[in-house]
C-alpha cells in the first residue's frame, strides 16, 4: 500500500506533509506534490498533516481520481531530482484554489 496525492493539491501545494515523512518520498513540481509509491512505507504520518485532505491511502482513492496513483508514480520519476523535505510557504493564491474541481488541466509538469 502507498499514499497518494490527489487533485486537490494542484495549485494549492501545501507542504505541511513533507516534514513528517520519515523516508523523504515527496517530490515537488511547479504546482503539485507527489508521493513516490516505491519509497512510501505506508506510515500514514502525512495524511493528517494535509490541511485540505489531498492525501489518501491507495485503497481509499475517490471515484474519478484513480489516475492519480499512476500520476504520482510517473511524476516521482520525472521529478526525481526534486525531493522536498522541508515545509515551504504555499502559493499566495492557494486558498482560492481549495475545493475547486477539475484542476488536473492546470497541472504543470
Amino acid at each position: 500500500m502507498t499514499y497518494v496525492v490527489l487533485e486537490d493539491c494542484i495549485k494549492c501545494k501545501h507542504t505541511d506533509c513533507v516534514e513528517v515523512c520519515p523516508v523523504d518520498c515527496f517530490y515537488e513540481g511547479p504546482n503539485f506534490l507527489v508521493i513516490d509509491p516505491e519509497e512510501c512505507i505506508d506510515c500514514a504520518l502525512c495524511e493528517p498533516e494535509c490541511p485540505i485532505e489531498a492525501i489518501v491511502a491507495d485503497h481509499e482513492i475517490p471515484e474519478g481520481q484513480e489516475q492519480f496513483l499512476e500520476l504520482n508514480a510517473e511524476l516521482a520519476i520525472a521529478w526525481s531530482d526534486r525531493v522536498i523535505t522541508e515545509m515551504k510557504d504555499s502559493p499566495p493564491d492557494a486558498k482560492s484554489w481549495e475545493g475547486v474541481e477539475g484542476k488536473l488541466k492546470y497541472l504543470e509538469r
